[in-house]
């Protein structure tokens, strides 16, 4: 054998074991997401069968009761399950100007105040990185994963990062609309005509955002001056915001097709996450 072929050997030899490596990551990374998403799926089921009473309105401020009336159908059940894909961009924050595309799968169980989002980010040509973010009995979660096989940042369990997520949660209760009716979790506030404040509650864990309501009652964005992020290696609370459009009745409630959330920095609101819901499956409590 010549040295060319011991070489093309060895070559085609660690090929063959990167690749494999690969498909091994890619295997256990699989196999976990799916053992999250079946654990939220069977706190889920704990859901009682509770139905929509949007006479049952007197506590909550006007705008609130407006929206709730506008976006859910009286003596609907509540969502037990729901399902999203969602397209858009991403950045990793506020001072790049380098936008990535991602598509994403996005889980969530209302009435266990829980929710996974899974979405591939394309970062260069043939490459990209898996981003796991997660909120699961109280305890926020997220990884980020070379080529969906191998873990280059991770964290998890952090009391930043509970509160973070329980944020997040609350802000896209706009997808899942029944997860806003007040509750022994969920408290609402009234600001002025146009804004109201939602308190949520869960394993300890208490977060609040103002809700800013369009003339014609949806939710047009929400707000809060300190939520807690990664910032230059470290955690610390920013203001925070995101927006709503295109409303489109799905399954009868009305919620938004798009939307976009950004931190502030100097003073200025800066968008780091655009998408848009391509589709949508809920199941409902029985």
């Amino acid at each position: 054998m010549t040295w060319r072929q011991i070489a093309f050997v060895g070559i085609a030899t660690g090929a063959a074991t990167v690749s494999l490596g690969l498909w091994l990551g890619y295997r256990w990374q699989q196999r976990t997401l799916l053992q999250r998403v079946n654990r939220l799926t069977l706190a889920s089921k704990d859901a009682d069968g509770v139905h929509v009473n949007l006479n049952d309105l007197g506590d909550v401020p006007a705008p609130v009761a407006t929206y709730l009336r506008l976006v859910l159908v009286q003596d609907q059940p509540v969502i037990r399950l729901a399902h999203f894909e969602q397209v858009g961009t991403l950045r990793t924050d506020v001072t790049t100007e380098r936008w990535m595309r991602f598509e994403a799968s996005h889980i969530v169980a209302p009435t266990a105040i829980g929710f996974l989002w899974d979405a591939r980010v394309g970062v260069a040509p043939l490459l990209h990185v898996r981003v796991h973010d997660a909120l699961l009995f109280g305890h926020g979660f997220g990884q980020v994963s070379l080529l969906s096989s191998v873990t280059v940042a991770s964290a998890r369990a952090r009391v930043e990062m509970n509160l973070g997520a329980l944020h997040r949660f609350l802000a896209e209760a706009v997808w899942y609309p029944t997860a806003l009716l007040p509750s022994l979790k969920l408290r609402w506030r009234a600001i002025d005509d146009r804004t109201a404040n939602a308190t949520l509650t869960d394993d300890g864990s208490a977060v609040s955002l103002d809700f800013r309501f369009s003339p014609s009652g949806e939710v047009a964005s929400i707000y809060t001056p300190a939520r807690w992020g990664t910032f230059d290696g470290g955690y610390k609370q920013v203001p925070w915001e995101g927006h709503f459009r295109r409303y489109a009745r799905r399954d009868g409630m009305l919620v938004p097709s798009e939307g976009e959330v950004g931190w502030y920095s100097g003073g200025e609101w800066r968008s780091i996450w655009q998408g848009t819901v391509v589709s949508a499956t809920y199941e409902f409590a029985k």
